[in-house]
């Protein structure tokens, strides 16, 4: 008996998920960064002196999780942390803004090679269906 796997969007999350992780990770090997850690530098580039407690809350993470990528980002010289007043600012070093850059066109690359087989007008429609999606759910938890 043959099984019918069924067409549901978790289900292609899920394969586009881990196909992104493995491709980043492999676009990201020359600065040692990690497919988690991407997020990190990607919020700090857009939010330069943002707070821990900021991206935390933001990006909906867990505190102790966010504090050790932070410890990490910083010693592997991709970050600075300096105390201003009650709290700490984050920032990028030099490296941390190349890796920056990277991390942002992975996005764009990795969505030009795995769209190229949808016309313009197909992925137009693809992603404003995903984003009507994504803001209902948002909306009703």
């Amino acid at each position: 008996m043959q099984r019918v796997i069924q067409s549901t969007l978790s289900f292609y999350a899920m394969e586009f998920y881990k196909q992104f992780a493995a491709y980043t990770t492999q676009q990201l090997q020359e600065f040692g960064l990690s497919f988690g850690m991407m997020y990190f530098v990607i919020y700090v580039g857009k939010h330069p002196g943002c707070t821990p407690a900021e991206m935390t809350k933001n990006l909906h993470l867990d505190w102790g999780h966010c504090q050790r990528s932070v410890i990490k980002l910083v010693e592997d010289g991709f970050m600075t942390r300096e105390k201003q007043g009650r709290s700490y600012h984050l920032g990028l070093t030099p490296a941390g803004e190349r890796a920056f850059r990277t991390c942002h066109q992975v996005f764009f690359d990795w969505d030009a090679q795995n769209l190229s087989g949808l016309t313009e007008e197909e992925q137009h429609q693809l992603l404003s269906l995903l984003q009507k999606a994504a803001r209902t759910r948002k909306e009703s938890v």
